[in-house]
């Protein structure tokens, strides 16, 4: 388990099953820090592609790491190099040049400890595709956040403003087919829930009643935690 005074919730799934903005909230709810762990693929991503790093070249894409400084601020703020990002990473072609990075077991590595670094006390929220199955294996509560493919689609594309029926909106079907296909089929890390994982579909479930729930275990878990340190 993690240390007494650190509490750690993981958060995995699949684009669009509504991680980032379930996380955000149940870190705020609990009083822990939020890390969103797909913001430091997305932006060595963006630095593999606009210093033009080969996306397959998995040994110049680790180098990045240690080339660039990737850091998450606590308002919401990703910076590289000194910029603030956020908006140039939430693009389709940096989504999914993210996803592409991703599946090397020598970016993961790099990565790894930039991220183990927020679950510092009193805790930390962490989403991504395998927090509670690599990152945090130990995690206090490990949620599987999942909901039915067009619905994730249509989420996306809400998000972007894309309207269903034109060219942005087909492409982000295809966009999140292709990731979905590859996060789960990686050899390294693919995505999958934990075995002791919480599993919701959040399909026919609205962003608070999502919420709620994992705050709810989260609050048990915590409180069992506290009285057996």
């Amino acid at each position: 388990m993690t240390s007494a005074d650190v509490f750690v919730v993981t958060i995995d799934g699949p684009a669009g099953a509504g991680k980032s903005t379930t996380a955000r909230s149940v870190a705020h709810r609990l009083g822990l820090r939020y890390l969103d762990s797909g913001a430091l693929y997305r932006a060595l991503a963006l630095a593999a592609m606009d210093g033009g790093v080969d996306l397959d070249d998995e040994q110049r894409l680790a180098a990045l790491v240690k080339q660039h400084r990737i850091e998450l601020g606590a308002d919401g703020a990703v910076v590289l190099d000194g910029r603030d990002v956020r908006d140039r990473i939430r693009t389709p072609e940096v989504s999914n040049a993210a996803s592409r990075v991703s599946r090397f077991e020598a970016v993961r590595t790099a990565l790894i400890g930039l991220q183990r670094l927020a679950a510092t006390a009193p805790g930390a929220v962490a989403e991504g595709r395998d927090m509670g199955t690599v990152v945090f294996p130990e995690a206090d509560l490990k949620v599987f956040l999942d909901a039915d493919p067009e619905e994730r689609v249509r989420r996306r594309a809400a998000d972007l403003g894309a309207a269903e029926g034109t060219p942005e909106y087909e492409r982000l079907r295809r966009t999140i087919a292709e990731r979905d296909r590859r996060d789960r089929g990686r050899a390294v890390a693919p995505l999958r829930a934990a075995p002791d994982a919480l599993r919701l579909d959040s399909t026919r479930l609205s962003p608070s009643e999502v919420v709620e729930r994992i705050v709810s275990e989260a609050e048990k878990r915590r409180a069992r935690k506290r009285l057996e340190n």
